[in-house]
């Protein structure tokens, strides 16, 4: 039992210092003259300061006696890390749509192997967010592959 409260300090603790350095980096976020009153900065800080707070949290109360998932768990959390990885290589080069569509299929089906029920949720994902952030957000996202669009 101590051993599982030494791992949720020493995480906490590394918590703290990667959110510290979370919000050391985004004070080199370059503002505009004109910008809205609280700038791009405060997004950033406000999230570091949610997980430092998080992090100090386990530190001051960590769990009692955690159970540590199995091998399986672990692999499947590092083929979730790949397929975010992929995604992000991918997804200039294929716009938005495609790449959303695979990454958020096969992530379904690794939370539920349906098959039919991962293909839709990739699709509507896909399309979903692509309108919110092109339309509502005006984000420049490209639907498709630029070579393709013409």
């Amino acid at each position: 039992m101590a051993g599982s409260k030494t791992s949720d300090r020493v995480f906490g603790a590394l918590t703290i210092v990667v959110a510290l350095a979370y919000i050391a980096s985004a004070t080199q976020i370059k503002t505009a003259f004109f910008s809205d009153p609280l700038g791009p900065r405060w997004f950033p800080y406000i999230i570091g300061a949610v997980a430092a707070l998080a992090g100090f949290s386990l530190v001051i109360r960590p769990d009692e006696g955690e159970k540590w998932p199995g091998l399986f768990i672990f692999i499947k959390i590092a083929f979730a890390c790949a397929i975010l990885v992929v995604y992000a290589l991918t997804l200039r080069r294929m716009g938005f749509l495609i790449p959303t569509a695979f990454a958020a299929g096969l992530l379904s089906y690794q939370i539920e192997p349906r098959k039919l029920q991962a293909f839709l949720t990739g699709i509507g994902l896909s399309g979903g967010l692509f309108v919110i952030f092109k339309y509502a957000l005006g984000l420049g996202l490209f639907a498709l592959p630029k070579g393709w669009i013409g």
